[in-house]
């Protein structure tokens, strides 16, 4: 097992040598301010065989987790999904060539997930309840061929599941690690059948539990069992648009006797913007059966980033809706520049998932639908002090009858982000923080690089997932119109009319061709004789 946990402090932050010490087996850390990223990798002899069995039946797994709440992402983590579950997996093809899902022996992996993740979740196979992503660059790889989602607030579960499955009893330093990914801003696990391992990476904007920095003492693996590095690193002004500069201090504990310097480049796909350039999400009320969702941004933040002059660069959001709610494809994907224009919109780029305009909820098996839109920006003439906002026209399938007459519908604010183009030649995956499969980085070429706007919810305590207030059929106990029995003799008896009236226009008809043709026969006849 490898471990490698990061701090990187933002700048101007303070650092005293005395926070750190390092010892033949521990590495101390204290009051430490920086964001921390810890990364956790994993031989297949080191899976249990429960992991295993599933996980050597795929290709490649990715699973992405986002909390609810705002955090900050800073350089060289700035990269952002919407709030959730995230799961891309691709099957192992079968020797005939096919790579459809079948060979996880019945949903198998959705069975896995739902035991590490959550017994609810609404996973019963890929082939039932997974969408299959749009690939616009064949270049592109890494790109998954089917994909899930759910609104998954919390990984109670997931810790749970550590601690009982790969935890001993009397391993106290185990549960504790376990524990703080309860705090973690965002998780990523990584397996592919390439290197056959397993990785698992976490991020924490924050110390836990409201401390002012990191307060931990790292301890060293047992010999023979893998190695712990540790890295305390600030970013530097790059050289290059396309770069990061990282500079700090380097220790493997256990073998290192004091902390090293190290200055490093690398080329990167995601970089942040400033502070300022933020975005908020709002529906106008009453949403009704067809919400609007508007996207609100500073105009005076919304110039092309800072890359090189050459590189061309478009505005993009990227939404991800549940089943409950979709986007008339159609109507996104129009042509009609009135209609783009009133909505600050150039363009769908790519929709995948679920986007029949007539099925009622309960009709669709899969989690929902993912759409990429090309966003219009200000003119660099335009001085309005107000807010730019997007504005994107949702639907709201039928919802099952409730009786108070309303369901709530969870939607996740969207990424929204710049995708630029790269110098040709850039290598991105020398990035050793390098993170893809994020879904909607998979839509661009291989060497387009991003520039992430950071959500910016109206309050401290709001969540980035907007809940909507969906208008359904009400149905009461006791007497009433709108009982669910009522209802139900009522479809049938309107559907038997209506069978009957069909029936009798049907008879109308065959009697007046009958009528006709006698009456051409006996024409006919007058006529010969």
């Amino acid at each position: 097992m490898r471990r490698r946990i990061t701090y990187i402090q933002p700048q101007h932050a303070p650092f005293d040598p005395s926070q750190t010490t390092l010892t033949p087996n521990t590495l101390s850390i204290s009051n430490l301010s920086a964001v921390r990223e810890e990364r956790i990798t994993l031989g297949f002899d080191e899976l249990s065989g429960e992991l295993w069995q599933v996980l050597k039946q795929c290709h490649q797994v990715h699973v992405r987790w986002a909390r609810r709440e705002q955090y900050d992402a800073i350089s060289p983590f700035s990269s952002r999904v919407s709030p959730g579950l995230h799961v891309f997996y691709s099957p192992i093809p079968s020797s005939g060539g096919s790579g459809g899902g079948s060979g996880l022996g019945g949903g198998a992996l959705c069975t896995l997930l739902k035991k590490v993740f959550d017994s609810g979740l609404e996973c019963e196979n890929p082939e039932k309840s997974f969408i299959t992503p749009p690939i616009l660059s064949t270049r592109f790889a890494s790109t998954a061929a089917y994909q899930f989602y759910e609104l998954l607030p919390s990984l109670e579960n997931l810790v749970t599941y550590i601690q009982q499955k790969h935890c001993e009893r009397d391993n106290e330093e185990c549960y504790r690690r376990a524990e703080l990914i309860l705090s973690a801003d965002s998780i990523d696990i990584n397996y592919d059948s390439i290197s056959h391992s397993l990785t698992m990476s976490g991020y924490w904007s924050k110390a836990p539990g409201g401390a002012d920095g990191w307060t931990e003492v790292i301890q060293k693996h047992e010999a023979g069992k893998g190695q712990v590095e540790v890295g305390l690193l600030g970013a530097e002004a790059a050289n290059e648009p396309e770069e990061i500069k990282m500079g700090g201090l380097l220790a493997v504990v256990g073998e290192d006797t004091e902390l090293k310097p190290t200055l490093f480049s690398f080329p990167s796909r995601h970089h942040p913007l400033p502070e300022e350039a933020g975005y908020s999400v709002s529906f106008s009320s009453p949403t009704g059966l067809h919400p609007t969702m508007t996207i609100s941004m500073p105009r005076e933040m919304l110039k092309e980033p800072p890359g090189r002059p050459d590189a061309a660069c478009a505005l993009h959001a990227y939404l991800t809706l549940p089943s409950s709610v979709f986007g008339d494809k159609y109507q996104l994907s129009t042509t009609d520049k009135l209609f783009l224009e009133s909505h600050n919109l150039v363009a769908l780029r790519a929709v995948a998932g679920e986007t029949d305009l007539e099925a009622p909820d309960w009709f669709v098996s899969r989690w929902g639908s993912n759409w990429l839109l090309e966003l219009a920006s200000p003119s660099r003439s335009d001085q309005s002090p107000e807010d730019w906002n997007v504005t994107i026209p949702l639907h709201l399938r039928y919802l099952h009858p409730s009786e108070s007459g309303y369901r709530s519908a969870s939607v996740p604010w969207p990424v929204v982000f710049w995708a630029c183009t790269a110098e040709d030649g850039t290598k991105m995956g020398m990035n050793p923080f390098d993170r893809a499969n994020l879904g909607w980085e998979g839509l661009f070429g291989p060497k387009s690089m991003f520039y992430q706007l950071h959500p910016s919810p109206p309050s401290k305590d709001a969540l980035l997932v907007e809940e909507l207030e969906v208008p359904v059929l009400t149905l009461q106990e006791g007497s009433g119109l709108f009982q669910s029995r009522v209802i139900e003799l009522g479809t049938v008896a309107v559907l038997g009319l209506g069978f009957l009236w069909v029936l009798w226009k049907l008879g109308l008809v065959a009697r007046s061709s009958g009528v006709r043709a006698q009456q051409r026969e006996d024409d006919k006849r007058a006529k010969a004789e």
